[in-house]
């Protein structure tokens, strides 16, 4: 991997307001945790990073996705149940041209998960008319 290579960055402090079980970790570092045994099996064209609080408390657990030149992507609502089709959709983003993965090219369990789409750093839009 290179400086240009997609990220997930999977956030490991959400608690996504459910009580702290003694001796467990955060759903937020359960889902990392989810996701880094799929990336640990398979060769993927996608880094993973942890990250701590994305800043999306309300909407339960989030990850990010970015490449630069791409749109970056927020999603929310998540639980380790989601590790396998997050992988999928990250392996998507980086096909992508531009960072879309329209709705219809994910997951059922991601298609209302999106809570924001960013311009990543060193993206450009071609101007429409």
């Amino acid at each position: 991997m290179d400086d240009r290579s997609p990220l997930l960055h999977v956030c490991t402090s959400c608690r996504a307001n459910l009580p702290l079980l003694e001796g467990e970790p955060v759903i937020g570092q359960r889902l990392y945790n989810a996701v880094a045994e799929i990336f640990a099996a398979r060769e993927l064209p996608v880094a993973l990073r942890p990250v701590v609080c994305l800043g999306n408390c309300a909407q339960g657990c989030s990850v990010a996705v970015s490449q630069p030149g791409k749109w970056s992507y927020l999603l929310g609502d998540l639980t380790p149940d989601h590790a396998a089709d997050l992988v999928d959709y990250a392996v998507a983003f980086a096909a992508s041209k531009d960072g879309t993965v329209w709705r219809s090219g994910r997951a059922a369990s991601l298609r209302d998960a999106i809570v924001a789409r960013i311009p990543g750093y060193g993206f450009v839009q071609k101007e429409t008319a």
